[in-house]
């Protein structure tokens, strides 16, 4: 039999507030534990939480990058379950009545095709506390700080297809939501959390299998390996005569698989009802405006532009719009040196390369986009070949300097002098007779080993398009 794969993802994106959704607490993360939780987050009696109008704020800025509907008026509801790092034994959130109702977005298949995701709501809600089961021998420590840290959980359609859809929709939520600065993403710190849930059914069958949900994944290759086992598990037990049980699971990524959680609970089980401490939410149309005003150029429409303003190809608009930051790198780069296709093969190449390998983001890079913008105008004057500007850049990158001091510095300009070149290979020819009658009998190869003599004599400064030429004229006779 053959079986279809339906995900479902649930993500859960810190915003970027200072304080939390009900209460003036700090959401500054890496404090010791348990400093950071008011009474309100910890609902002792007499208090009363007041909502954080800026959280609202971003999450419609967000709703507006989907080209979501976004609610006038909403509702926050009590979601009522028991557990140690819940203190109020209720978690404020949305449920019928969200901020953001349906929306979509675009995600960029392997094959080159684009495939639209529904996005069915993304609502409010306070985060829960932190379960700590190292170094307490045997105990579970409560850290409380993230209590009432201000989420908005977005929830797509079953529209996705295989767990590389699912990878390819979460990284394309985390991309906007980190363009429009309502989050940093930071997954490490828990900023980008993902719910996965994962069904399958016999192709062609309409209706939908029994589903598991996957709790907070924290990265993407994690998501990605965590639905292969959890599709792999689901038709094994079917195909061996089983039922999938609707529940909560775990992805444990030192054995490569999941394992079970706890029984799915239904709507119903949470008893949701309205809120009586917070009067229902309504948004006006000039609060919308102004929340949108400054939303920046989106990532789909920025990648359009590349293409159609700097010739790029889909890879590489593709790569260079990853992140603004790094796309305002590049826009900074090719306006200085005035050659687009130059700027995105040295940004793609050189200086990625270089930040991946010490770990560092382009907004930490050590070279600014003015200094490589430099360095690319002395290959363009040819004061540098391509071999040379590759040195001077890993002297930059170190912390050096600028380019003209790294170039006069280690003497490394390139050699554009026609008579200085042919002096250096008239010797070589004259050293190697052999060599010569080889070419000139038709051994092309050879030739290869003038160059390299010649860029050995010169210490890699001649320019290589004269000395090809150069060459070709002398060694022809």
């Amino acid at each position: 039999m053959q079986w279809e794969t339906v995900i479902g993802l649930e993500i859960h994106t810190q915003l970027a507030t200072r304080s939390k959704i009900f209460s003036a607490t700090s959401t500054a993360f890496g404090a010791e534990p348990n400093t950071q939780a008011s009474a309100i987050d910890l609902g002792l009696p007499g208090v009363l939480p007041v909502l954080n109008e800026e959280a609202v704020r971003l999450a419609v800025r967000f709703g507006a990058a989907i080209g979501a509907e976004i609610a006038p008026r909403s509702v926050f509801a009590r979601k009522n379950y028991f557990y140690p790092d819940l203190p109020k034994g209720y978690q404020i959130s949305q449920y019928e009545l969200p901020v953001v109702g349906r929306g979509q977005v675009e995600i960029l298949l392997e094959d080159g095709s684009v495939k639209t995701i529904g996005v069915t709501r993304a609502h409010l809600e306070e985060d829960a506390g932190k379960s700590l089961h190292e170094d307490f021998q045997g105990y579970t420590g409560i850290d409380l700080n993230r209590a009432g840290t201000p989420l908005l959980e977005i929830v797509s359609e079953p529209d996705l297809r295989s767990p590389q859809e699912a990878v390819a929709y979460a990284k394309k939520i985390h991309q906007i939501v980190r363009y429009i600065g309502i989050s940093d993403g930071n997954m490490q710190e828990g900023s980008f959390r993902m719910d996965a849930n994962v069904s399958v059914r016999p192709v062609g069958q309409k209706t939908f299998g029994t589903r598991a949900e996957i709790k907070n994944v924290n990265s993407f290759r994690f998501l990605e390996k965590a639905i292969e086992f959890e599709v792999e598990r689901q038709i094994e037990l079917i195909e061996r005569g089983g039922q999938v049980v609707q529940e909560t699971r775990l992805y444990d990524p030192t054995k490569d698989e999941t394992r079970s959680m706890r029984t799915k609970e239904e709507a119903n089980d949470y008893r949701y009802f309205p809120d009586p401490d917070l009067l229902p939410l309504e948004i006006d149309a000039a609060f919308i405006e102004a929340a949108t005003a400054d939303l920046p150029e989106l990532p789909d429409a920025k990648r359009a532009r590349f293409r159609a303003d700097y010739g790029l190809s889909d890879y590489d608009a593709n790569l260079l719009t990853a992140s603004r930051e790094l796309a305002d790198y590049f826009e900074a780069v090719a306006r200085i040196c005035g050659e687009p296709k130059l700027a995105a093969n040295w940004v793609s190449g050189e200086l990625m390369a270089a930040l991946n390998k010490s770990e560092r983001d382009i907004s930490d890079s050590p070279v600014s986009a003015a200094q490589l913008a430099g360095l690319l105008e002395r290959i363009q004057d040819k004061t540098l070949s391509g071999k040379l500007a590759k040195q001077v850049f890993e002297a930059m990158f170190q912390g050096e300097g600028e380019v003209d001091a790294i170039i006069k510095a280690r003497g490394l300009k390139q050699i554009t002098d026609t008579g200085a070149i042919e002096t250096m290979i008239d010797a070589i020819i004259a050293a190697n007779p052999a060599q010569v009658e080889q070419y000139r009998a038709g051994k092309d190869k050879v030739f290869g080993f003038f160059v390299g003599q010649v860029m050995k004599a010169s210490a890699g400064k001649a320019n290589p398009a004269q000395v090809n030429e150069l060459l070709k004229r002398k060694l022809q006779g």
